[in-house]
């Protein structure tokens, strides 16, 4: 396992915050759309409609959208495993393509912590391929954010993906995270 070099926390001022982007819990009728945003990433695996429809019914507690003017913009799906009830895994994110860079997919995922319980010790893990660089740079921000080391080790290697063409999946993780002395930072990021 390696440990990767967190960057400085981000400026809570920057205008990336300023963003007129709603965070929500997703409802079924945002399926479609997460379906598609998935898609559109061009870098998701694709799920099925049924999966998305269970993702906005049966865990939207651990999933967000991000909507603007009306319009779904972004999601992330995230899952507490049940064996692993310290483990936060967050599984896809996705954002359209006018609103990436605008820290969009930073504040879904500061919106999702910021529902849970302060003082639980919990560890964030995520699988992300090599070439997606724009996930490794989330999840480094989110690291400095918390303060905290962010690790990242084999996860799922490509032959375990034969015959299908896919590239490894390297899992990431952040922790451990106590989110109590944390609010303050959370908050910057969710309010729009």
């Amino acid at each position: 396992m390696m440990e990767l070099k967190t960057p400085a926390r981000h400026d809570p001022t920057a205008a990336a915050t300023a963003l007129p982007v709603a965070i929500r819990r997703p409802v079924l009728a945002d399926a479609g759309t997460l379906e598609s945003l998935a898609r559109e990433s061009e870098i998701l695996d694709v799920n099925s409609r049924y999966l998305y429809l269970l993702l906005c019914r049966d865990f939207s507690g651990t999933c967000r959208v991000a909507q603007c003017a009306g319009k779904v913009v972004g999601f992330v799906s995230a899952y507490f495993p049940p064996a692993q009830p310290h483990v936060l895994f967050v599984w896809q994110i996705a954002v359209a393509k006018e609103y990436r860079g605008k820290a969009v997919a930073l504040r879904m995922l500061m919106d999702l912590l910021s529902g849970l319980p302060d003082n639980q010790s919990f560890t964030i893990e995520a699988t992300i391929t090599p070439s997606n660089g724009a996930s490794q740079a989330l999840f480094q921000r989110l690291a400095a954010e918390f303060a905290c080391p962010l690790r990242v080790d084999q996860g799922f290697p490509e032959a375990l993906f034969a015959p299908a063409a896919h590239e490894s999946e390297r899992m990431f993780y952040i922790g451990p995270v106590v989110l109590g002395s944390h609010r303050g930072s959370m908050k910057e990021h969710t309010s729009s």
